[in-house]
């Protein structure tokens, strides 16, 4: 089938150079890294990643998880306890609630993107730890980073950015969505990045300042009490680093798809959330269309998961249309033909 509900941004999953690197890093290092990172399961090759992530997202230091939802959890409860605030959008990733939920903080809620009622809810010289999504994985649009720094800095909260599906899309080489808002480490000390998405591979890291890494490598539970990737996969991610930063034309391709397909879905009248990301939700609204309208789009050859409560709101079920580097121009209009024939597709 023709997939249309993937993570594979760039296009980088399958690509020759990333097989043949992690081959050879299995020739090498073997399958498994054996251990954790603290214990003897930290290789020259994690080292080397790490190293070249920090330099990636122009921070000091980068500490590798096994997961983005660890490295959430791991972020989370390393910094707040007990009676801590922790301030987080509505629609954040789950790992990032709870996230909070585990560390026992007390939990705010602001409204999606509401930058304004978060910064009723902090108030001025509070100190928290606001967290958001940098790019929100079920509708694809961008937090307001600007505003959410800018109420980080009254309230003297550090800022957590979980950019798992704006690096290696957004910004300059890929660096993500503060590199496209032009922020840095003093606006957001703390950016949680995803490796199995847009590079391809498997993974998370966090990255910042000296200080952070030390504390999470001290205090991180899900980073101290789990087995390291294997350091065959961590050579792989090098090639996929290297080549989605050289490879331009990857995210040309993939702006040029998003703009024909939502071009032809207007042209369809069909209801696309308002994404500039390769991540381009249908709406449909009931849980019984979304699934409707995957089973139409199945049989025509076309794969794409119906998203649908408690991922997302009641009243919010979509079909998760996702584009890939990989995608051809002709593979886009087969999509809009078949978008062209789902049943009730002018219902609201």
């Amino acid at each position: 089938m023709l997939a249309f509900c993937g993570n594979d941004y760039l296009g980088l999953a399958n690509h020759p150079e990333l097989v043949a690197a992690l081959k050879r890093g299995a020739d090498r290092w073997g399958v498994g890294s054996g251990a954790a990172h603290l214990v003897n399961g930290h290789s020259a090759a994690h080292h080397a990643l790490e190293e070249e992530l920090a330099e990636f997202t122009g921070r000091p230091r980068a500490l590798l998880f096994s997961t983005g939802y660890m490295a959430n959890l791991g972020v989370i409860t390393a910094l707040a306890g007990r009676g801590d605030r922790v301030f987080e959008d509505r629609l954040n990733h789950a790992s990032l609630l709870d996230g909070a939920l585990l560390a026992r903080a007390s939990l705010r809620r602001y409204a999606h993107a509401d930058a304004a009622g978060l910064a009723r809810l902090a108030g001025a010289d509070r100190p928290g730890l606001i967290a958001s999504d940098g790019v929100f994985s079920m509708d694809g649009d961008l937090a307001p980073l600007p505003a959410l720094a800018r109420v980080a800095r009254r309230s003297g909260s550090w800022l957590l950015v979980d950019d798992a599906h704006g690096l290696g899309v957004l910004g300059r080489e890929g660096r993500g969505s503060l590199d496209h808002f032009g922020l840095g480490l003093e606006q957001v000390p703390i950016l949680m990045g995803t490796l199995g998405k847009a590079f391809g591979t498997f993974g998370a890291f966090v990255a910042g300042a000296d200080d952070l890494i030390e504390t999470l490598i001290q205090r991180a539970r899900s980073y101290i009490y789990t087995t390291a990737t294997p350091p065959a996969l961590a050579e792989a991610t090098r090639a996929s680093l290297a080549l989605a930063r050289r490879e331009e034309w990857r995210r040309e391709h993939l702006r040029a798809l998003i703009d024909r397909l939502r071009t032809g879905a207007a042209q369809l009248g069909l209801p696309l959330a308002d994404s500039p990301t390769p991540i381009q939700p249908l709406m449909a609204g009931s849980t019984a269309r979304a699934l409707a309208w995957s089973r139409a789009l199945e049989s025509a050859g076309i794969l794409v998961t119906a998203i649908r409560p408690p991922t997302v709101p009641e009243g919010t079920a979509r079909l998760r249309i996702t584009v890939s580097a990989s995608h051809t121009e002709g593979d886009l209009d087969r999509l809009l033909d078949s978008l062209a024939d789902l049943p009730e597709r002018g219902a609201t």
